[in-house]
């Protein structure tokens, strides 16, 4: 009677640990249930491929396609609004820095993850073979998607564009902050910027994370940098490209370009100067050089 009663004791306490066990080993948010009650997988949006229907967003994707078609094409910069956005608040940034290296932007405005993977797989990048991928994707995500589903959704557009492009280098830029103070969703796309960067290997992908310029040490982003406090302004471009210009020039192949923007106050021939940065924690100085004299500034000034 006492082994019947002890063998009962130990299946018991075996379903238990395997129970436990199975559980631990089942990953979270995975099943849930439909309008019938029947369970099913929970899928990440982040990472299934969809268009969206909008004619102006189906226009401008088969522009870029068009445009894969028929240019010579080195960069690609893959992303939203912020970098369609370089076509308007950053055009002449995108001038200088962007325009002689034969560069497509591929920026649409609003597009999450699964928008881009939907792009990608259908004729963004066909037939291309740029030296360099510039990729800065996410930020839509932000109020849909946890973290780790936006690092997973940015984690599959860099490896569908290594696997369409395999001479492609690619530069991966940490998602852009965004609102005036911190809110819970900063929180939300720095995991996802942490998961994603585990992805460089330097050597074919690589990782910057340039938020140190636009959020203060405050937490607040000025609205000199992003005029609504999300995309960057003409200057929010310029310290943008800048700060990544080092590492471009590297990846391309070519040498980096002159920092410092020339522009006109009141007749006056005056520019930006930017030194390099130094440190991810260091502040940011600049000079506005506004010379009076006949002739300034020359040539060695610039």
């Amino acid at each position: 009677m006492q082994t019947k009663r002890l063998t009962k004791t130990l299946l018991t306490l075996f379903l238990c640990i395997a129970t436990v066990a199975g559980r631990a080993a089942e990953p979270t948010n995975v099943v849930t249930q439909n309008s019938q009650g029947v369970p099913q997988a929970k899928v990440n949006s982040a990472i299934v491929p969809v268009s969206r229907p909008s004619a102006g967003w189906m226009q401008r994707h088969e522009s870029m396609n068009q445009q894969a078609r028929e240019r010579k094409i080195d960069l690609i910069y893959v992303g939203d609004s912020i970098v369609e956005h370089y076509e308007h608040q950053g055009k002449e940034v995108w001038a200088q820095y962007y325009a002689g290296r034969n560069a497509l932007n591929l920026g649409i405005g609003g597009d999450r993850t699964e928008h881009v993977l939907w792009r990608l797989d259908h004729g963004n990048i066909d037939g291309l073979a740029p030296k360099l991928a510039i990729v800065m994707i996410g930020q839509n995500n932000g109020g849909k998607n946890t973290g780790e589903e936006i690092g997973a959704g940015v984690i599959a557009i860099v490896q569908k564009i290594r696997a369409k492009l395999p001479n492609t280098k690619i530069l991966l830029l940490g998602i852009f902050q965004r609102r005036e103070k911190p809110t819970p969703e900063r929180a939300v796309l720095a995991q996802a910027n942490e998961i994603a960067s585990k992805l460089a290997d330097d050597k074919i992908i690589f990782y910057m994370d340039i938020n140190r310029i636009y959020v203060q040490p405050d937490g607040s982003i000025p609205r000199s940098l992003m005029y609504d406090f999300e995309h960057p302004t003409p200057l929010g471009h310029r310290v943008w490209a800048e700060a990544i210009e080092t590492k471009v020039a590297e990846l391309m192949g070519d040498k980096p370009i002159a920092r410092g923007e020339k522009f006109f106050v009141q007749g006056h021939a005056a520019f930006v100067i930017l030194p390099p940065i130094k440190s991810a924690n260091s502040p940011i100085p600049w000079v506005w050089y506004a010379p009076t004299l006949p002739g300034l500034p020359g040539d060695e000034d610039q």
